[in-house]
């Protein structure tokens, strides 16, 4: 606890700024603004819940811990500084390494503008045995009258480098067979079950099996619509031309072996604002990058 009281002192701000230990086993942080909340885990400065009015929009899995050098399942994984398998070597990480660290708080605020939380961290002298880079990331998280997120990457080496990266959202939905994803009409896309095949969407997107595709090009505006809850988020995002939608289904959770149920895919649906597939960033000695995300929730369908 002693850390989480250092953290209160130094960052805390009453009724909008508050650090706390988590049931989960790690420390928190809980933003709160109007009748919005919002918990972040300094444990890959992940986002774990966003309450609007009392509703929770975002799944996580009833298995789901905070444990070093581990990841959590659900919320908004960060993924970073690559997206799915290693590019090269499928003996690293999948998704990056920083999503298994707690981060450094660096500042919090709250205004009219909404409350926040900045994180950040930088690649050390073992994560180079990973990835031969020197970088910095920050995340900053912003809760108004809708949900931000902003990944911001700094080269502070002296080489280039080639950077793939996601905000991997599970969204919690009343259940899948209720759920559409608009916004990706016409969209090319890479069918992970079929070898990466290229493909092109032909209207909304309904789930009916395992799904894992990464979409490329105007992904800038994505609407989940869940019928079965009444409502929609409407998804907008920068820096980023490409999404990626993802249900496990059945054989998938079962292999998975933390989704908390056998039937947890039934309640969940992630749409990942990436950098991935075609979309990779190359970024030059001392270039930034940044890639964010909006969430807005919409009453009705």
């Amino acid at each position: 606890m002693g850390n989480i009281d250092r953290l209160g002192k130094e960052f805390g701000i009453e009724g909008k700024v508050t650090f706390e230990k988590s049931a989960l086993g790690g420390p928190v942080v809980r933003l709160q603004h109007g009748t919005s909340e919002a918990l972040v885990a300094l444990h890959g400065a992940q986002v774990l819940n966003w309450l609007v009015d009392g509703r929770g929009l975002l799944w996580l899995s009833s298995a789901a811990r905070i444990r070093p050098g581990k990841g959590i399942r659900g919320g908004i994984p960060v993924c970073w500084p690559w997206f799915g398998d290693h590019p090269t070597d499928g003996s690293k990480p999948a998704h990056g390494f920083v999503r298994h660290r707690e981060w450094h708080v660096l500042a919090t605020g709250a205004g009219a503008g909404g409350t926040t939380i900045t994180l950040t961290t930088s690649v050390t002298d073992r994560d180079r045995a990973l990835w031969p880079h020197q970088a910095t990331a920050k995340v900053i998280v912003t809760l108004s009258d809708t949900l931000s997120i902003a990944l911001e990457t700094a080269n502070t080496g002296d080489a280039s480098f080639r950077l793939t990266e996601a905000l991997h959202t599970y969204f919690r939905v009343h259940d899948i067979s209720s759920a559409r994803v608009t916004g990706l009409e016409g969209c090319n896309y890479l069918d992970k079950l079929e070898g990466f095949a290229r493909k092109q969407q032909s209207g909304a997107i309904d789930i009916a099996a395992e799904l894992d595709r990464i979409y490329l090009g105007n992904t800038a505006g994505i609407t989940l619509a869940d019928a079965g809850a009444g409502h929609r988020i409407a998804i907008t995002s920068e820096g980023s031309r490409s999404a990626v939608v993802w249900n496990p289904w059945t054989d998938k959770t079962a292999r998975l072996g933390d989704m908390g149920a056998p039937d947890a895919f039934r309640q969940m649906l992630c749409i990942e604002t990436a950098n991935a597939g075609d979309d990779i960033v190359t970024l030059a000695h001392g270039a930034r990058h940044r890639m964010a995300v909006t969430y807005r929730y919409l009453a009705g369908v």
